[in-house]
């Protein structure tokens, strides 16, 4: 049970990644209704992958690992949790702007809109690599107090 999870816990962050990276790389070019459909649907995948990182995630922490005493005395799995939090946090703002396109047709962006999601998509992807790095921390024992 533990090696499946860990299994969808990994699958669940690559496709928060490949996610974010498509909405990064369309939101760069002039929006098209064709654009638009595919950056919302990136961003369902985004927030699906996200929810399945923090059930699984907390399934292991609690039940199937090293217990939650173990990680919750770990810098590197305190700040990855931070980051995580931060993230999520972040990608409300793009949400939010993504939502108003269902209704069809090719998007309007109100001046500097469009680069203010690249910026924060581009710092969501930086705090996906930071997560990553805490994550490789937290697996060799880096962080641990008591």
């Amino acid at each position: 049970m533990s090696a499946l999870a860990a299994f969808v816990h990994h699958l669940a962050a690559f496709a928060l990644v490949a996610a974010l990276a498509i909405q990064f790389v369309l939101i760069r070019d002039e929006l098209t209704a064709r654009s638009a459909r595919r950056i919302r649907i990136a961003d369902a995948v985004f927030g699906a992958a996200s929810g399945v990182l923090v059930v699984v995630g907390l399934l292991r922490v609690f039940y199937l690992e090293k217990g939650a005493a173990y990680y919750f005395h770990n810098a590197a799995f305190l700040a990855k949790l931070a980051l995580f939090i931060a993230v999520g946090l972040l990608s409300i703002y793009p949400t939010r702007i993504f939502l108003r396109w269902r209704k069809g047709g090719a998007p309007g962006l109100r001046a500097g809109e469009q680069r203010r999601l690249r910026r924060v998509i581009h710092w969501e992807l930086a705090g996906v690599v930071l997560i990553v790095l805490c994550a490789a921390l937290m697996a060799r024992g880096v962080g641990q107090f008591r």
